[in-house]
């Protein structure tokens, strides 16, 4: 029976759903976190009768066809990119994003990698750096001696000095858009890399159109809603229930014709 294979296209995709789901309440409280979505696509269908051929006297065309669906595939798993509400920490090199854009962060190995968590730091000798130690681009160097650290909405960054009234111009950070930014892998430790699907990186100033702006002392929390993720959840689980009972039915029905066989 087709029934059964079908069914279980069925249970193995609901299966990658709840753990799409499971995933986004695990990083409920993850900064910058980007809740996902599992995308779904039928399968090829099986024509039984084809619709517009002329019936068997060859006087008319067939109206309606016979076309039986053979399941469901995973298309993507997409990751929204909507932003995130505020929460205020009262560090100052913590950095919010409001709007569309990223962080530029250089691993250990030179390559550009993006980031909407804005936990940064400094390291030994001064410079900006993520929470791992990776370093902000473009650089920026904090002076040991620096009594107080400003970042304004449009990224320059200003440092005041224990023996001077003036603020300390440091440089200005930029950030990046993508023309897709679903398109973006996701690697971990808030950390996304370009691809060809999202396209090159469109470098700007914050402010400027079409890119965020920046927030000091504040930190973008996860955009994941607990309670849809539970309403998913929940239907979720309905529907894995449902295809296991096509599977149920399936069977008993074999069985049926099994028997009446002997």
């Amino acid at each position: 029976m087709k029934a059964l294979t079908i069914a279980a296209t069925g249970m193995n995709a609901q299966q990658l759903n709840l753990e799409v789901i499971a995933n986004n309440i695990a990083n409920i409280n993850t900064t910058g976190f980007k809740r996902a979505k599992a995308e779904f696509s039928d399968l090829l269908y099986q024509a039984e009768r084809t619709a517009g051929v002329p019936n068997a006297a060859n006087q008319s065309i067939i109206p309606e066809g016979a076309m039986v669906g053979l399941g469901v595939q995973t298309s993507a798993v997409r990751n929204l990119h909507i932003q995130g509400s505020l929460n205020q920490t009262g560090n100052p090199f913590d950095v919010a994003l409001v709007g569309r854009g990223w962080f530029q962060i250089q691993n250990p190995a030179g390559e550009t990698l993006y980031s909407r968590a804005g936990t940064f730091n400094t390291n030994a000798t001064g410079q900006l750096v993520t929470l791992d130690g990776n370093l902000v681009e473009p650089n920026i160097i904090v002076p040991t001696d620096a009594v107080e650290v400003k970042i304004s909405d449009t990224g320059q960054v200003f440092a005041k000095m224990a023996d001077q009234t003036e603020l300390q111009n440091l440089g200005q950070l930029t950030i990046a858009n993508f023309a897709n930014e679903a398109g973006l892998e996701p690697l971990g430790d808030n950390l996304y890399k370009q691809t060809d699907a999202s396209g090159d990186p469109v470098v700007g100033v914050p402010g400027d159109p079409g890119f965020a702006t920046l927030k000091q002392a504040y930190l973008e929390n996860s955009n994941v809603d607990p309670v849809k993720e539970i309403t998913d959840l929940i239907t979720a689980q309905r529907a894995y229930e449902m295809n296991s009972k096509v599977i149920q039915a399936a069977d008993e029905m074999a069985q049926v014709v099994s028997k009446n066989l002997r």
